[in-house]
């Protein structure tokens, strides 16, 4: 079977393969839209450059890929050191690449890391990504990929993860347990594991101590400080406002601190506050904030781990780890 090229793509979508060679290269003077017209159609044909495939047949480079929604994020730069740690004593290097939360941009991250040959791929997945046909092409191509955090359960890899559920019940009941009754969510992508697991953490304990799910105090955003902004002023808006609030992770739950601060409100005794990760700024902010704590360089090192079990294992059985959470009880609740 002839292999696909720039030129089939062009035609396929009719544009001139200059414009198809420089979506696949991420120029600034390709729309978001076009780029990710190409991307899916190279994906779907398994696209690769001529050098690049003759190259795959032959050894890999000694560096690891790490792809990721954001760098800035404390849990995504510990678990990034986490992994580094493992490689560095392994002898080998990594490659850090950010999604920054786009689906498009996460498809080309794999493809260059793909392209570069890398020995294997250490993934989170964006908030915006539903199809992962991408990874599945780096799968099929051989490359060992591990998924850690934000995973897709379809796809037959390797997975580190925290307990999402447990956590956030645990989080959910303290409040219950505290005194507060009307308790809303800033929840994440449905879609995405942890926006759903953390989801069905809170509603499991709501009705566990009698209380029924109000979908008005269920805000469904995404896991930056601006979700959190957002969310939290949609909830004041409501004729009853929750008395406390459980986000997703600590960046909405700091966007939501943030316009409670600025609107006046008093925390924890107007409304408390419930975060998610025990990133460094939870507990500098006043009051600090509660948060459920998880181990994040600890993930990123299981994740490697996992890698180079494949490396070294011919019929590697894909694992999935699970890591224990821990509840931090602060003055915001």
């Amino acid at each position: 079977m002839a292999q696909f090229t720039i030129k089939d793509i062009a035609r396929k979508l009719g544009i001139s393969p200059s414009t198809v060679s420089r979506a696949l290269h991420d120029h600034p003077d390709i729309s978001d839209e076009t780029k990710k017209r190409v991307v899916e159609l190279a994906a779907k044909h398994n696209y690769q450059p001529n050098q690049i495939a003759k190259s795959l047949q032959n050894s890999r480079t000694s560096t690891i890929g790490v792809v990721v929604p954001e760098i800035e994020h404390h849990f995504f730069s510990s678990a990034i050191s986490g992994v580094e740690e493992v490689a560095y004593k392994a002898g080998y290097t990594i490659m850090v690449c950010q999604s920054q939360e786009q689906m498009v941009r996460e498809a080309m991250n794999i493809r260059a890391l793909v392209a570069h040959r890398v020995a294997g791929i250490v993934v989170s997945v964006s908030r915006d990504t539903t199809d992962f046909s991408h990874l599945e092409a780096a799968v099929r191509q051989g490359i060992p990929l591990v998924q850690f955090d934000r995973v897709i359960e379809e796809l037959d890899t390797s997975k580190v993860v925290v307990d999402d559920f447990n956590g956030a019940y645990a989080g959910v009941h303290h409040l219950l347990e505290a005194g507060y009754t009307r308790i809303a969510h800033l929840a994440g992508r449905e879609h995405v594991t942890i926006g759903r697991e953390r989801f069905e953490g809170y509603r499991q304990a709501l009705q566990d101590h009698g209380f029924p799910v109000d979908e008005r105090l269920v805000i469904p955003g995404g896991f930056q400080e601006h979700d959190g902004e957002q969310g939290m002023k949609r909830l004041l808006e409501l004729d009853s406002p929750p008395d406390a609030v459980f986000a997703v992770n600590d960046p909405v739950a700091i966007g939501a601190y943030r316009v409670l601060r600025e609107r006046g409100l008093r925390i924890p005794r107007d409304v408390a506050l419930l975060g998610f990760c025990n990133n460094p700024e939870s507990a500098l902010v006043e009051p600090p904030l509660s948060t459920v704590a998880q181990p994040a360089w600890q993930m990123g090192k299981a994740a490697a781990q996992l890698l180079f079990r494949q490396f070294e294992q011919k019929n590697f059985t894909p694992q999935t780890q699970v890591l224990r959470t821990r509840l931090i009880v602060r003055q915001s609740t």
